[in-house]
């Protein structure tokens, strides 16, 4: 049985809540020992999106995944509040310190990555290594701001929004996550995935109104951390072009693709996944 149809993959594990200063309460699973392990969960996802990560590295580090707020299964105060990726990285800096994590090994994916690459510019002293899997937010190559969104583009969200808007939630999520994968992978994608995806769909419509920042040369060359980027062979350019783009910017930097893999690698091609994010944490450690 692969990751892509193992009903195991998003097993709940023990559920704990931080507390941080802005009152907000923190959904978090910790597994392991060692050196602090942080994973961000991109669109749709929450903490339950790292499982395939937290039982294999568990065994070498102190592993924890978080839900951010508005995520399932935040709390009231948490879905009331503003929607935005200024405030998760706020968050996410103020549980590193509730938990007195330290410096951590920070881990991102998709929209996870650009919050966690936008942690480590902001407070890098909470940030021991970044891995950001498939990156997404404008880039901007050169003076000009990137361009804005397509005219296609704009319609698959609005149309996306009408449709979790009107609760027909298979249907918006399909085209919404096909559009950032390759065509059908919803439908193949486990039923744990789906079900994870349907109790975070109120956030997709937020998220369309907080545009992402772009990604520059400038804020690149600031992060001083070891990063390892990672592509996935069969993912969507705009998240190659953006890991590209970042490798040749910042100073201490490994770039991998993952053959055969897409947006959502780290589930499918777990193992992979997990061996390539071990050796790089590895060679940090020796």
């Amino acid at each position: 049985m692969n990751a892509a149809t193992d009903p195991r993959i998003f097993a709940v594990p023990e559920l704990c809540f931080a507390t941080v200063p802005s009152g907000v309460r923190i959904p978090y699973v910790a597994t392991g020992s060692g050196e602090p392990l942080l994973f961000v969960h991109g669109s749709l996802c929450d903490y339950r999106y790292w499982n395939s990560q937290t039982d294999a590295l568990s065994q070498h580090f102190s592993c924890f995944s978080v839900s951010l707020s508005h995520y399932w299964p935040g709390d009231e105060a948490g879905a009331l509040g503003a929607f935005s990726w200024q405030l998760h990285v706020a968050e996410l800096a103020d549980f590193i310190r509730a938990m007195n994590l330290g410096a951590v090994h920070l881990v991102g994916h998709s929209r996870g990555a650009c919050v966690a690459f936008n942690l480590a510019r902001s407070y890098p002293e909470l940030v021991k290594t970044l891995t950001l899997a498939d990156p997404a937010g404008p880039l901007q190559a050169g003076p000009t701001p990137p361009a804005p969104l397509s005219s296609s583009d704009e319609a698959v969200r609005a149309r996306v929004a009408e449709l979790i808007g009107t609760g027909e939630l298979d249907a918006g999520l399909e085209l919404f996550v096909d559009s950032v994968s390759i065509p059908g992978i919803w439908r193949k994608s486990p039923a744990s995935f789906r079900s994870m995806a349907i109790a975070n769909a109120a956030t997709l419509p937020k998220q369309f109104r907080d545009p992402l920042p772009a990604y520059t040369r400038a804020g690149a060359a600031e992060l001083r951390c070891r990063t390892l980027l990672l592509a996935g062979e069969r993912s969507p350019r705009m998240y190659r072009d953006n890991v590209d783009h970042l490798a040749g910017w910042m100073a201490h930097v490994d770039k991998r693709s993952m053959a055969g893999a897409s947006h959502g690698m780290n589930v499918t091609h777990a193992a992979a996944f997990n061996r390539l994010l071990h050796a790089f944490l590895g060679k940090q450690a020796a």
